[in-house]
């Protein structure tokens, strides 16, 4: 399984900026205290999934609102799930395309976690 592939996929240079600024916070990213198990203060709650499993990181600057989706549900990995420039400029909430999109990836980081923690088991 690969987040990169089928109709969803979608990869800019402001993405690749977010990830790489993914909420920068004491010398540590906010993408690497999720895999030490903690939450960076910029991280929040990303609503409609049930509990603290899927966050999401916002950035603003001059060129406009960036967001990063992960999700910590998992002990076997931080699945970034998608990262995109939201476009409306009215209201907070996620467009209806992004949260599909998340939520298509959330299945198959659950498929892909599944499968890491078989092939551990396993061997």
């Amino acid at each position: 399984m690969d987040f990169s592939r089928g109709s969803h996929a979608k990869c800019n240079v402001s993405s690749f900026i977010l990830l790489r600024w993914a909420g920068v916070c004491k010398g540590k990213s906010a993408l690497a205290l999720a895999q030490m198990g903690d939450q960076d203060d910029v991280a929040k709650v990303l609503e409609g999934f049930g509990g603290a499993g899927v966050v999401e990181l916002i950035k603003d600057d001059a060129g406009g609102t960036y967001r990063a989706v992960y999700t910590m549900k998992f002990v076997e990995a931080v699945f970034v799930l998608h990262c995109f420039q939201k476009k409306s400029r009215s209201g907070v909430a996620t467009p209806t395309a992004d949260m599909d999109i998340i939520r298509a990836r959330l299945k198959v980081a659950e498929a892909l976690a599944r499968e890491l923690r078989n092939a551990k088991t396993n061997h």
